[in-house]
């Protein structure tokens, strides 16, 4: 189900590191070479496998990540996508 504005803003005050971008959670991160930041892809994507929960993943600038999370089938952020950022927190 897709969440209200007050879920969507009571979830991101608990959640470092994220903003909302319209219907999509966002959280870039900087690293200190490529391959830490491929590194860090790699875990990620090992989680949104766990959670078949997949976010679309941007790696530029030899060192930036960018991860962008949404539920497609509802047109917005649902709790699986706070559940897999939480999960992507814990990484670091």
């Amino acid at each position: 189900m897709k969440l209200t504005r007050e879920q969507i803003n009571d979830h991101l005050s608990q959640l470092a590191g994220w903003q909302q971008e319209g219907d999509w959670l966002i959280r870039d991160s900087q690293h200190d070479n490529f391959g830490q930041a491929l590194d860090f892809v790699n875990r990620v994507a090992a989680i949104a496998e766990s959670l078949d929960h997949h976010p679309d993943i941007l790696l530029h600038g030899w060192n930036k990540v960018r991860l962008s999370v949404t539920t497609h089938d509802v047109g917005g952020l649902t709790e699986k996508d706070f559940a897999l950022a939480k999960r992507i927190n814990q990484l670091n």
